[in-house]
């Protein structure tokens, strides 16, 4: 997923009720999960843009701060 930042994907899940999405960056190291949300219209809500980059800008300035 671009609109997130390198190396971010989706995971689309289909359930009998529902379909969800599971956001995810790989990293050298690690599979860091972003966000998991049930989907509701074809595009990705901006909210979740907005937190999946959030939550990824915290973890690489935990992640930087272990290295």
């Amino acid at each position: 997923m671009p609109s997130i930042g390198r190396r971010c994907h989706e995971l689309r899940l289909i359930d009998e009720d529902a379909t969800w999405r599971l956001v995810y960056r790989v990293d050298a190291d690690a599979i860091i999960i972003a966000d998991v949300f049930k989907k509701k219209t074809q595009a990705t809500p901006r909210s979740v843009i907005d937190a999946c980059k959030r939550r990824l800008r915290e973890y690489d300035a935990i992640a930087g701060e272990k290295e």
